[in-house]
C-alpha cells in the first residue's frame, strides 16, 4: 500500500509541475470602452486556479490586440529593465469591439520517473508520445521535458451587436504562437446554443486528433461543466455555447525537443488555452464604467 501511495503522490507532483491548466482570466470579459482591468495569468484545475508566477523572466510575450491594427498594447517585460520578480497585467480597453490578450511563456524543465511520466501522458491525452516511447523501447526511461504556455483571452468592449463586423478581426487572427486555439466566429455575436468552431494550430498548421478540453462556469454556484473533444482532420473542434460562461478551452501538444535543448530534455510540450464569455444575457451585460 505504501508503494501505491508513493507512486500516486509522485504522479500528482508531476501533474502539478506541468499538467495543470494555464489561462488568462478577466474579472469581466465584457466591458465598456475606456475601462482598465488586470488580465491575470492563472494555473489550476477545473477552471479554478491561483496566480501563475510573479517572475518577469517567465514572460516571453504579453500583448493586447484591439479591434483595429493600430490599437495594441505591449506589456512584455524588457529584459534587464523590468524588476525580476514582477510584471504588469493591467490593460486599458479604449475602443469598442473584440480585443485579444495573449501571453507566451518561456520554457521550463522537468524530469519524471518513467512510470509517472507515462501516467502524465495518459492524463494529458498525449497518446502519440506514449506510442513513440513504446516503439523506441523507452518505457523504463525517465521523461525529460521542456514545457511552455500559450494563452489567449477574448474581451468584448461594448455590445457586439452595436459594433461593425470589422471589429471582429482580432479574435479570428492567427498570432504565430507555437500552439494556438483560433475561433472561426466571434463568440460574442453568437446566439445561445449556436455552434462555435475553433481551430487547433501548431506552428500555423492544423493539428489532427488533438484533445481539447472545454470548461464552462455555470451561474448561481452550479458546478462547472467539463468535457473533451478531439479535433478533426482539419484541426477543428465544434462546441455549442449554452450560456454566458465564461469558457476555457485548453489543449497540449508534445514533440521531440529541439536540438539546442537536448542536453536537458527529450520532449517539448506546449500548452495552449483560450478564454472568453458566451452569449450575453440580461444578467450579463457589460459592466458599468467606473
Amino acid at each position: 500500500m505504501k508503494i501505491v501511495i508513493s507512486a500516486a503522490v509522485l504522479v500528482m507532483v508531476g501533474l502539478t509541475a506541468v499538467g495543470r491548466e494555464f489561462w488568462l482570466e478577466a474579472a469581466s470579459f465584457q466591458l465598456q470602452a475606456g475601462q482598465t482591468i488586470s488580465i491575470r495569468p492563472l494555473i489550476g484545475d477545473n477552471f479554478t486556479g491561483g496566480p501563475w508566477t510573479k517572475k518577469a523572466e517567465k514572460v516571453m510575450r504579453l500583448v493586447r490586440y484591439g479591434p483595429t491594427p493600430a490599437d495594441s498594447t505591449n506589456l512584455t517585460p524588457v529584459r534587464g529593465f523590468a524588476p525580476a520578480d514582477t510584471f504588469r497585467t493591467a490593460f486599458t480597453f479604449a475602443y469598442p469591439g473584440t480585443h485579444v490578450v495573449l501571453l507566451r511563456s518561456t520554457n521550463s524543465f522537468v524530469e519524471l520517473p518513467a512510470t509517472e511520466f507515462a501516467a502524465y501522458l495518459r492524463e494529458a491525452g498525449l497518446d502519440y508520445t506514449l506510442q513513440l516511447r513504446q516503439e523506441r523501447d523507452q518505457q523504463a526511461t525517465p521523461g525529460r521535458e521542456t514545457y511552455r504556455r500559450c494563452a489567449k483571452a477574448l474581451v468584448q468592449v461594448g455590445e457586439a451587436a452595436a459594433t461593425p463586423a470589422a471589429t471582429d478581426s482580432a479574435c479570428r487572427k492567427v498570432y504565430g504562437l507555437p500552439l494556438e486555439l483560433v475561433p472561426e466566429q466571434n463568440p460574442y455575436r453568437l446566439a445561445t446554443d449556436k455552434a462555435l468552431t475553433v481551430r487547433v494550430l501548431r506552428a500555423g498548421q492544423p493539428v489532427r486528433g488533438a484533445a481539447v478540453q472545454i470548461w464552462q462556469r455555470q451561474p448561481g454556484g452550479l458546478p462547472t461543466t467539463h468535457f473533451t473533444v478531439r479535433s478533426n482532420q482539419n484541426g477543428r473542434v465544434l462546441l455549442r455555447l449554452s450560456g454566458p460562461g465564461p469558457y476555457l478551452l485548453a489543449t497540449v501538444s508534445m514533440t521531440e525537443a529541439p536540438a539546442k535543448l537536448r542536453d536537458r530534455a527529450d520532449w517539448q510540450s506546449t500548452w495552449a488555452s483560450l478564454t472568453f464569455a458566451g452569449p450575453p444575457s440580461a444578467a450579463h451585460r457589460p459592466a458599468a464604467k467606473h
